[in-house]
């Protein structure tokens, strides 16, 4: 920035990604693809009720399901700029199809971790491609927005849905809508350039006049919104996996828990209007570490007991934070990187997060140490995403403050 300057902020471009049928194929296939992690507290329970899985086993299967997401998601990023992104969608089909297939027929704990694996796999490459789409739109914020607030409509059908389906049913309704997307295959745009991490910085004038300004992002910055996407998500999974089991383990009306789980989806409404107001006035940065804040505080209270009024706060609360932080942490990266390499790891982050946070509550409770010790490490680990923002803002107030405060 020259020294005559009197302000800058983030340039977007448009590209081949910000047409209707890409961005429209694109949000289609991160619904689908993230079917099971937000569909995760009714699984759970079908894996208990429908096949008999222990809880702890039901953790195991859950991480294998979405540690495949993070695998598939790291297998993405290494080879995305260099295939054909509709071959990757229909290799990653045909695998997820499949595996779900076998599920019905392999219904052994063991037979089922595995194939749970195979199916996050293809799902992670699948749902990959969809985010690396999105994030290389001239507005990533927005689309990532218009992704959550669709979520917040699938998840509500979700919840309400797959609990009244047989085990084979929930499998089957995943294969059906994996297989849609090869209708609108060719909606997908099969490349992106390859640029190097930059951001472009439109810079004021005093006089009126601006003028374009690149500057190289460090490699540390995506590297470590990706640790911290992968703290937030050791919480966001074990919660999620074990909220509803937990409820039922204690003072809380069953009905009322079913019900709250349902509703507290649609939060993410108000989530996706609020996350972009407040991007808007005050960039990305300062809400997200205020939101992960909080977000640790209504994870903790359940560590203090568990009944309907607190189920309701930190249910509702949960969902519509849940928003916040997934389009402050996505924009971020898209915001630098536009080759789609790092956007592409961002379901390998949540996934190797979903994994870990499943594992780590089910150790705990295989110790016998309760629920209480779950929502405490689900708490800590928001807080420690929270330090990792925190000391990158600071560090890029005084190198690039464009970047520190976009929206």
């Amino acid at each position: 920035m020259t020294a005559a300057a009197d302000a800058i902020a983030l340039h977007h471009e448009r590209t081949i990604f910000d047409g209707w049928r890409s961005i429209s194929v694109s949000l289609y296939m991160t619904l689908v693809g993230y079917g099971v992690l937000v569909g995760i507290p009714v699984i759970s329970t079908a894996w208990v009720t429908l096949l008999g899985f222990s809880e702890v086993e039901v953790g195991r299967v859950a991480g294998a399901d979405l540690g495949g997401l993070a695998i598939g998601a790291v297998l993405t990023s290494a080879i995305i700029t260099k295939f054909n992104r509709r071959h990757l969608v229909l290799i990653a089909i045909a695998v997820t199809v499949a595996a779900n297939a076998l599920c019905m027929v392999m219904v052994s704990y063991e037979e089922t971790l595995w194939l749970r694996l195979v199916a996050g796999i293809g799902s992670g490459v699948y749902t990959a491609v969809a985010v690396a789409a999105l994030g290389a739109t001239a507005k990533p914020a927005r689309a990532f927005n218009l992704m959550l607030f669709a979520f917040a409509f699938s998840q509500a059908l979700e919840l309400h849905i797959l609990p009244q389906l047989t085990m084979n049913g929930i499998y089957t309704v995943f294969i059906g809508c994996f297989l849609v997307t090869l209708l609108f295959l060719h909606w997908i745009p099969p490349r992106a350039a390859d640029r190097a991490l930059d951001v472009e910085i439109e810079v004021e004038e005093p006089d009126g006049d601006a003028h374009i300004e690149h500057r190289h992002v460090p490699a540390y910055v995506p590297w470590l919104v990706l640790a911290a996407m992968f703290c937030t998500y050791i919480n966001i999974g074990a919660y999620w996996t074990y909220i509803e089991l937990a409820s039922l383990a204690s003072e809380a009306t069953p009905e009322w828990v079913s019900r709250v789980l349902v509703w507290s989806s649609f939060l993410s409404l108000l989530g996706c209007l609020f996350a972009t107001l407040l991007s808007n006035r005050f960039g990305l940065a300062r809400p997200l570490l205020v939101t992960l804040i909080i977000h640790a505080g209504i994870v903790g209270m359940l560590a203090f007991g568990i009944d309907d009024q607190r189920i309701l706060i930190s249910a509702f609360t949960f969902n519509m934070l849940w928003i916040f932080i997934d389009v402050y942490q996505m924009a971020t990266i898209a915001n630098v990187d536009h080759s789609g390499r790092f956007a592409s790891l961002m379901p390998g982050a949540q996934g190797l997060g979903q994994i870990v946070g499943p594992n780590i509550a089910a150790s705990i409770l295989g110790y016998n140490l309760g629920y209480s010790a779950v929502f405490i490490m689900c708490a800590c680990a928001s807080l420690t995403a929270m330090m990792i923002y925190g000391w990158m803002y600071l560090r890029l107030r005084k190198t690039i403050p464009a970047l520190a405060d976009a929206s």
